[in-house]
């Protein structure tokens, strides 16, 4: 086989907040491909960066006080450990606020000049008077120009797909401050992308390029019209690379962000000795980056032209994947499902997040659903069941008795596992992960069948059977082996463990031909421990509480010149009046108790309703009638931790007997939202 020379990249995360589970996604399933590129003997190279700049970046920094190169230096070092801690392997993780990135744009701009490219014009703009800023697309909202769907961004509607300026918004409004923005008129670049459009074209239409999908989206929403001339400026103030010779207009950050992938892989090469040419203008190395749905129209439009412009070479291929839902649902800060990476690794082991998106992925843009139970179960049953299973049936015999110099008959399920080989290999190539997982399980299946037949346990109890107890241990160890060799990739840390225990490195995929003879085996510990649902649950509730806290405090300040100011709206309380004043006496009657929703279901005949069933300690239960049905899924209530009225007269309705109130506040029907006491708090504590 070949050698290929390949180098990889992700999208850069945005260097205003940390890692979450939706990030991972990309992430981990680049990380699975580069680790098997590399088990294959190809000559891969995996970079990163932050993606530092831009109105965001600013306004964090003045926020919290510090410069905007402090603020993406802690930044960065928050997600590499986070990557680290979820064995993503970078072999270069930089920043597009560097001295290498900063010299590649000047060139490739003055490339761009030179071949008149770039046009320069007047624009309106939105500008935020209560902040003295231009506003940048992420920082507007509004109605879609085509469609119409509300709660848009300044740039793409993620309903239809329509790309336009913020100014084309119906009904714009600052997400800094809350205000309707200003149109001021501002000098702004442009580059003029249809001068590009057979380069474009031709390399979309190349085979393999992108999938056909995203290929057929290209197509029919933007190569079917004139290409529009794409801005590349914003004006001052603004974080970034001011514009040589143009004082007070900066890169906007989609001209310098995608060039921050060659940026680090120079400060790579400058690290390692080599060229950046033979990686970035070689026909013969690959170049593949990995990315959401989301930004498709950048790195399949304008890149391709920017690349071409600079006579650098366009990327071999664009993988692109969907979005995480999580039980079927958008990520909800709401729910406690927009979950950060660092909370994860709280709770759960990284290996198990990293299995699951593997059984999801494959080479498509479908969105992938984290469904809580289904996550537990098949992390049990895969990983635990059946692959830990078989090596801990069969380690502690492996310890006695080495394994066998000459391999035993198997009847052929050490060569089959063998045949797969390639199978495997090309579902992994081709991104076709889960596939790859299922080919996988499959084998251990085998094994398990093997060892339930074989029964080593009951081997080991008859001194006359050690040859035969040595020959199944040879067998199964040899099986799990091969599993192991086809897991490495995705669980790491396996590889080390297994690596351990049969005494050798399992970082070669052609390992998984020959068997392991004639070997002591070490002690074994335990591998994988079972996955509690408890877990999840206790980390999803500890997000739900943490993201309640951030938007109560965000609700309260914003930024602005440094100074902190209070944005509550009066809204709520002119819609309802305070009550008439009462006495402590007053209040000392009513008794507010923390509750736990044991069971929570939907009243068919009620439209507003919702029976709870809620506890205050031991065997203590009131049922409660609440008209929360339009805010909450029943399901979602379940073990939560509420405030009742827990002394108000029992009330008979036609459903049964309500005894007590749930306390929530907002206007209702959809704008219900449940009071929950702090974490401590625990059922039948009184509310003082």
């Amino acid at each position: 086989m070949p050698q290929r020379q390949i180098l990889v990249t992700s999208a850069l995360p945005y260097a205003n907040g940390p890692i979450h589970l939706g990030h991972l996604v990309e992430y981990i399933q680049t990380d699975i491909w580069v680790r098997f590129q590399k088990m294959r003997g190809h000559r891969t190279v995996y970079v990163c960066a932050d993606d530092t700049h831009g109105t965001a970046i600013m306004l964090s920094a003045r926020k919290h006080g510090i410069s905007e190169e402090q603020w993406i230096g802690q930044m960065s070092q928050q997600h590499q450990q986070d990557f680290a801690d979820f064995h993503i392997q970078f072999d270069q993780y930089g920043s597009t606020h560097s001295s290498e990135n900063r010299e590649l744009c000047q060139q490739i701009w003055a490339q761009a000049l030179a071949k008149k490219l770039i046009d320069s014009r007047d624009v309106q703009q939105l500008y935020d008077p209560e902040q003295s800023t231009f506003l940048s697309d992420r920082f507007v909202k509004g109605k879609c120009p085509k469609c119409g769907a509300p709660d848009q961004a300044g740039d793409n509607c993620d309903k239809c797909g329509h790309t336009y300026s913020a100014i084309e918004l119906i009904d714009p409004v600052s997400t800094i401050s809350g205000s309707q923005p200003e149109i001021r008129s501002a000098p702004h670049f442009f580059f003029q992308l249809e001068k590009c459009r057979e380069v474009v074209e031709d390399w979309i239409a190349r085979p393999g390029t992108l999938q056909s999908e995203t290929a057929n989206y290209l197509r029919g929403h933007f190569l079917s019209d004139r290409l529009r001339d794409w801005d590349l400026s914003r004006t001052a103030p603004y974080f970034g690379f001011e514009i040589p010779n143009q004082p007070g207009h900066y890169w906007y950050v989609w001209f310098d962000a995608p060039v921050g992938y060659i940026a680090t892989t120079w400060q790579w090469c400058q690290s390692q000795g080599e060229n950046l040419n033979d990686w970035w203008r070689n026909p013969a190395a690959e170049i593949h980056h990995f990315i959401g749905k989301d930004i498709v129209y950048f790195h399949t439009l304008f890149w391709p032209a920017i690349l071409h412009t600079a006579e650098y070479a366009l990327p071999t291929r664009v993988h692109v994947h969907g979005f995480l839902t999580v039980n079927g649902r958008k990520m909800s800060k709401r729910d406690g499902t927009f979950i950060r990476g660092r909370k994860y690794l709280e709770h759960v082991q990284p290996a198990y997040l990293r299995y699951y998106y593997a059984t999801k992925l494959g080479d498509n843009q479908d969105d992938l659903d984290l469904n809580i139970a289904e996550f537990v179960e098949k992390v049990n049953s895969d990983l635990v069941n059946k692959v830990v299973n078989l090596v801990s049936r069969c380690a502690k015999f492996g310890t006695q008795t080495g394994l066998s110099a000459r391999y035993p008959d198997d009847e052929g399920r050490f060569a089959y596992a063998a045949a797969q080989s390639e199978v495997i290999a090309a579902a992994y190539d081709a991104g076709e992960l889960s596939k790859a997982m299922r080919l996988i399980m499959e084998l251990a299946d085998r094994a398990n069948q093997f060892v339930d037949q074989a029964q080593p346990w009951k081997l080991a109890k008859v001194p006359e059977q050690v040859d035969r107890l040595r020959d199944v241990v040879t067998i199964t160890l040899n099986l799990y082996r091969q599993i192991a060799i086809y897991l490495a990739p995705v669980l790491p840390t396996l590889q080390q463990q297994s690596a351990q225990l049969l005494g050798e490195p399992l970082n070669d995929w052609r390992l998984a031909q020959q068997p392991l003879l004639n070997q002591s085996i070490g002690t074994y510990a335990h591998f994988m421990q079972r996955l509690d649902i408890k877990d999840v649950e206790k980390m999803i509730e500890e997000t739900k509480q943490e993201n309640a806290a951030a938007a109560a405090a965000d609700s309260a300040t914003t930024t602005g010149g440094g100074a902190t100011t209070n944005v509550d709206s009066d809204a709520a309380v002119l819609a309802e009046p305070l009550a008439a004043e009462c006495t402590i006496e007053d209040f000392g009657k009513v008794d507010l108790r923390v509750a736990r929703i044991l069971s929570a279901e939907e009243v068919p005949e009620a439209r507003k309703l919702l029976k709870l069933v809620v506890s205050l300690g031991g065997d203590q239960t009131r049922q409660v009638f609440a008209g929360i049905k339009a805010a909450y899924n029943p399901a979602d209530l379940v073990g939560r931790l509420v405030v009742i009225v827990a002394n108000l007269k029992p009330r008979q309705m036609k459903f049964g007997l309500s005894e007590g109130m749930v306390c929530a506040a907002g206007s209702g029907g959809a704008e219900v939202f449940l009071l929950s006491p702090d974490s401590g708090a625990v059922p039948g504590q009184r509310v003082h």
